[in-house]
């Protein structure tokens, strides 16, 4: 089991920019699997970034150059610094864990509400 807080969300112009954390209530190191989505209203959640336990990075092509996820093992926090941010960027953003415990299993933080006005 692992418990994800997330914080930094906020109101915030177009083409400001903003830094979300997620903290998670054990280490992440053995963790495969970490990542951002989120959820605009009347949408289905959907994946923003995520990164795998060696680095690698995957982002969603609607963020890719504005947003870096990142990874601090020895902060158990995983971060998503999104810059240039556009009106499409709001909604609710949830970090997420993706480990492999014998079967692979999905743990959510409880979502921070991005909002980006025009």
């Amino acid at each position: 089991q692992v418990q994800l807080v997330e914080s930094g969300g906020g109101l915030v112009q177009a083409g400001g920019s903003l830094r979300l954390s997620c903290v998670a209530s054990r280490s992440i190191f053995s963790i495969t699997y970490m990542g951002w989505y989120r959820q605009a209203p009347g949408k289905q959640r959907e994946l923003v970034a995520k990164i795998a336990r060696g680095g690698t990075t995957n982002y969603a092509d609607s963020v890719n150059g504005r947003f870096t996820i990142s990874r601090d093992s020895a902060k158990n926090t995983v971060y998503l610094q999104m810059n240039s941010l556009k009106p499409e960027d709001t909604g609710v953003y949830y970090c997420n864990a993706n480990p492999f415990e014998g079967t692979w299993r999905d743990y959510w933080g409880q979502g921070t509400q991005v909002t980006v006005s025009s």
